[in-house]
């Protein structure tokens, strides 16, 4: 496969890439690059190693009137359907000068990228992308490395974003109002299910996967009934599945915000008015607060709604309740996770936090009764800046993502499935300025993944770490155990990984983990 493509091209490919019919095609049995799945034929392309099949539909076009509804199954194609060009990314903000929006609304597509010569069936992994719920897309990643050394089938799915996935308005009776990316992602979920198996997938070992914003999908899925027997296990990177997500009651006032906000307010029909409004209004709507520093992760505009019939309880609640899926579990974060809304915030924009500022940033966040004890366990006198005291706390809070969030999330899954705590603390070698971005929320991504059209392959003692890292997971895929004498969780100890060190530790005794629990969601 060519990897040279830029990004930037993605926004004109075609929605829907058409199916090609073949009169006397060659036999699929004889020809890798061709499978024949229940949804139709596929030629994809064939590499040393392993073979990818891109852009394939999973789902009918959530447009027109499908448009704010629950996904609906893909209508099989006939012929033989290229594969070997990405489909289009969901809407999101665009990447090209002058252009505000990029992607198309018809986007739910995945690629599969499969062992080339392995015997089956073989483990799935379905990977949910980050991006703040709000951006990316499932093609970037690529999954070449732990296809190949691990024998697992990836599936990198798109699912709607930031409004078109995450809306909810009082006039919405859709039973995924809220939720409409969930549905997408159980959408692609059953067609692995039916399909994977075309590919020499085992559709009895899916392990359901995400990163950041993907994590947090994993952890809502987890709770989703909608969900059940969908998956096998589940890996929650850069997540916590005990950050509350929005209730009803929140998300209702937020989708009518939205509204007013572009002049459907006092519409007779609001949908029909949103329907109308120009998608740049709706994918730019609080765009710029993505990714900056605030307290829970529940306050940027788009996250999953719980009180629903599609995610009735907060997924902390189900698993405290065992009410959540009893599957083995991955579940961890970076050691300096905060370290890049600290960054995006202040240091980008050329106003690092300032000793004066500190105490007042920790003020706003924390109210006036926690914030003298805070500043107390995290003085300036601790950090070589105010911007990295900042960034220490909050990653060691984790309300946005980070390390002690995750505790609780860990002692409630524990009680009903192996569970698997880490701590990813390789430095990224990165800087603003004076400010160390470290093991920055997102720095794990190329440990896993290459990007499909910039590579950028590690070298040296980081290629070591990532092939340690994805020995696990694929492992982990396979059996419901990581393997290479990584224990069970129990009482706050994690695996961290980095060049300088793979061991044990303690999370909840390095991070204080005792102050910031009784704290998560005042």
């Amino acid at each position: 496969m060519k990897r040279s493509t830029p990004f930037k091209v993605l926004a004109v490919l075609a929605a829907a890439i058409a199916t090609i019919t073949v009169a006397g095609a060659p036999s699929y049995a004889d020809d890798p690059s061709l499978v024949e799945t229940p949804s139709g034929l596929l030629q994809g392309t064939v590499e040393e190693g392993h073979r990818t099949f891109l852009g394939i539909p999973y789902a009918a076009p959530p447009v027109g009137d499908l448009r704010w509804r629950a996904t609906e199954a893909v209508e099989p194609w006939t012929g033989v359907r290229d594969a070997t060009r990405p489909g289009s990314p969901c809407l999101q903000e665009g990447w090209e000068e002058g252009e505000p929006v990029g992607g198309s609304e018809d986007c739910l597509y995945l690629n599969v990228d499969a062992p080339l010569d392995a015997d089956g069936p073989l483990p799935v992994m379905v990977f949910l992308h980050g991006g703040g719920l709000n951006s990316g897309q499932g093609v970037l990643y690529d999954p070449a490395r732990i296809v190949e050394r691990s024998d697992v089938i990836v599936v990198t799915p798109n699912y709607r974003l930031g409004a078109y996935g995450f809306l909810s308005h009082p006039d919405m009776d859709d039973p995924y109002a809220g939720n409409f990316a969930l549905a997408d992602q159980q959408e692609a979920l059953r067609w692995v299910e039916e399909n994977i198996a075309a590919f020499g997938g085992d559709p009895g070992n899916v392990t359901l996967w995400g990163q950041s914003g993907g994590g947090y999908a994993v952890c809502a899925q987890l709770a989703a009934p909608g969900a059940e027997g969908l998956f096998d296990k589940a890996i929650v990177q850069s997540a916590s599945c005990a950050n509350q997500v929005l209730t009803e009651d929140e998300a209702g006032a937020r989708g009518e915000d939205l509204a007013e906000a572009v002049g459907c307010g006092d519409a007779e029909d609001a949908m029909a008015c949103l329907a109308e409004t120009d998608p740049a209004e709706l994918v730019l709507w609080r765009a710029d607060e993505i990714a900056h520093v605030t307290r829970h992760r529940s306050d940027y505009p788009w996250f999953p709604v719980a009180g629903t019939e599609a995610l009735p309880r907060q997924p902390i609640v189900a698993l405290s309740r065992g009410e959540a899926a009893d599957i083995p579990l991955i579940h961890g974060s970076t050691k300096d996770e905060a370290r890049i809304a600290v960054a995006k915030t202040y240091e980008w924009p050329g106003t690092p936090v300032t000793a004066e500022q500190y105490p007042g940033i920790v003020e706003d966040l924390f109210g006036r009764r926690d914030a003298r004890t805070i500043l107390n366990l995290y003085p300036l006198g601790d950090h070589e800046t105010p911007s990295l005291a900042l960034a220490t706390l909050l990653t060691d809070y984790g309300g946005l993502a980070g390390t002690c969030s995750q505790v609780p999330a860990l002692e409630a899954a524990s009680w009903h499935a192996p569970v698997y705590s880490y701590e990813f603390a390789e430095p990224t070698g990165e800087v603003a300025g004076d400010f160390p971005l470290g093991a920055r929320h997102g720095a794990d991504d190329r440990y896993f993944f290459g990007n499909r059209f910039a590579p950028n392959p590690l070298t040296g003692e980081r290629l070591e770490l990532a092939d340690t890292l994805t020995d696990h997971w694929g492992e982990f895929a396979r059996t419901g155990d990581p393997g290479g004498g990584w224990e069970q969780y129990h009482r706050g100890n994690a695996m961290s990984f980095s060049t300088e060190a793979i061991e044990s530790i303690s999370i909840a005794e390095g991070h204080h983990c005792g102050f910031w629990i009784p704290r998560l969601w005042w």
